[in-house]
């Protein structure tokens, strides 16, 4: 009899928790004299105060210097503790992230109803450097549900936990070195769309595992062996999913002044994997190539994002092949009002042929969310689809950017199903001989407030194609979200 009051208590408390982070975060927007831009000396162009997606790529040892500090959180991010030594500093950040997501028809009606759920996440850093080549980083997270039909689903809710924490030994920094990192670590390589910390949701993935990190000349060359963390719900009961090996090498260098040649390997052991021809056990290889050149930010010019993998092994009694070709092309024009950038996306990744004993389903491994754009983790993933994906981005005075896109997706192969981000199958193969699985507009409002507090505003719709018509019920599916963050 109990249990509803006790519910609704703790729902009282996730939101006057929430309403005093939303308060917090208005103030700094608002207030001039509690905001961190407050600043006590002028920031110099040529030091590099961005926030990374892994906050262990950060260096803020330009900070030993007190005149280079001019943010209300610089002495934090440059603590000294053995006065006199080169080298021995404690850097502290963090961030706290509010989002309300609601998703109408999800998988086209599999769930027929509006779930809309409140999302926090809480994260915090401690990257402590004892000299030049020794160095432990921790971070913990915080990620909290509330409101969600069905509950908190793993990527929803973490109460308390570590999302890294490793120590770091190395050589030297200079152009020929080498490091080893061992512990929990996060893993993020060129665009995200096989390796990626899952930054859409609202808890990160993280791995446990050793890292040889080197420098050879041009190449930066990694190499790991590690295992996902499963996710629980609780208060540091995370652990390593031994269901699970995942290994490689990846290596980048620079081919001209603006563009990058990224090649590697990646090895996958899965215990139990499942696809439309049934479930067994996955051992999966994959080579690739990819070429870069980043989007234009100061003068108007070409981007580009090319990539190409095959993969290889067996699954079960069967062999495995499979493949993937990615790209994009955009040209931004800087030298008119509201700097446009156009581009489109072509994607296509395989399918299987249940009537052969080869697996031909391609597997995105550890993708990013967002592979698709705003709707993160409805709608299908990067499994057996074929993809034309238009987008055109603006910028607005005051930080504002606004952009909208446009995704239409087939299958490639008609004897396979359709598979959400994650890699579940969503659709089995078998109901339908349509190859048109839907098309989806989109559009994303952001406005970066300042260097630490941004907003952001998501809406997108995806309207069933012949084959999910035929399928299963075919609601369309909409989305929209609304976030609130803050760095420091």
């Amino acid at each position: 009899m109990k249990k509803p009051l006790l519910r609704k208590v703790e729902s009282k408390s996730t939101i006057l928790r929430s309403a005093g982070v939303l308060s917090l975060l208005l103030l700094a927007l608002l207030c001039p004299s509690a905001s961190p831009q407050v600043a006590t000396a002028e920031c110099s162009p040529k030091q590099d105060r961005g926030y990374r997606l892994l906050r262990d790529d950060e260096d803020w040892s330009f900070l030993a210097d007190p005149a280079a500090r001019c943010d209300f959180w610089d002495p934090l991010k440059f603590i000294r503790f053995r006065d006199e030594t080169a080298g021995w500093f404690l850097t502290i950040g963090g961030e706290a992230r509010e989002i309300w997501e609601q998703i109408g028809n999800d998988n086209w009606g599999q769930q027929p109803f509006m779930n809309g759920y409140f999302n926090e996440r809480y994260m915090f850093h401690f990257d402590v450097h004892y000299g030049k080549h020794v160095r432990t980083f921790f971070e913990l997270k915080s990620g909290l549900n509330s409101y969600r039909i069905g509950g908190p689903r793993p990527i929803d809710e973490k109460k308390l936990d570590f999302q890294a924490g490793f120590l770091e030994i190395d050589t030297s920094s200079g152009s020929n070195s080498i490091s080893l990192r061992a512990g929990r670590q996060e893993l993020e390589y060129g665009s995200g769309r096989l390796m990626d910390v899952r930054e859409g949701v609202n808890v990160r993935l993280s791995f446990d595992g050793f890292m040889v990190k080197s420098k050879l000349d041009a190449w930066q060359i990694d190499g790991f062996a590690m295992r996902p963390d499963l996710d629980k719900p609780g208060f540091f009961d995370n652990a390593p999913n031994h269901a699970v090996g995942f290994w490689g090498v990846y290596g980048v260098r620079p081919l001209t002044k603006s563009i990058t040649l990224d090649a590697y390997y990646l090895g996958l052991d899965r215990k139990t994997a499942a696809f439309n021809r049934g479930v067994g056990h996955e051992v999966r290889h994959s080579i690739g190539a990819r070429f870069s050149r980043p989007v234009a930010q100061t003068k108007s010019g070409w981007d580009f994002d090319y990539e190409a993998l095959w993969q290889f092994g067996t699954f079960g009694s069967a062999n495995i092949s499979a493949w993937t070709v990615a790209s994009e092309t955009g040209y931004r024009f800087t030298n008119v009002s509201l700097k446009p950038r156009f581009s489109v996306k072509s994607d296509i990744s395989s399918g299987d042929d249940s009537r052969t004993n080869t697996l031909g389903t391609f597997n995105p491994l550890f993708p990013k969310g967002n592979y698709f754009g705003v709707l993160a983790t409805a709608g299908p993933g990067p499994i057996n689809f074929i993809d034309a994906h238009p987008r055109v981005e603006a910028t607005l005075p005051q930080g504002v950017t606004v952009s909208v896109d446009w995704i239409f997706q087939w299958r490639e192969s008609l004897r396979d199903g359709v598979y959400s981000v994650p890699g579940f199958l969503i659709i089995p193969a078998g109901k339908s001989n349509a190859r048109f699985v839907g098309h989806r507009p989109g559009t994303e409002v952001r406005w970066q407030a300042n260097r630490h507090l941004w907003f952001q505003a998501d809406y997108g719709i995806f309207y069933a194609g012949k084959f999910v018509k035929q399928s299963q019920p075919s609601s369309d599916l909409n989305y929209w979200a609304l976030w609130a963050g803050y760095k420091f």
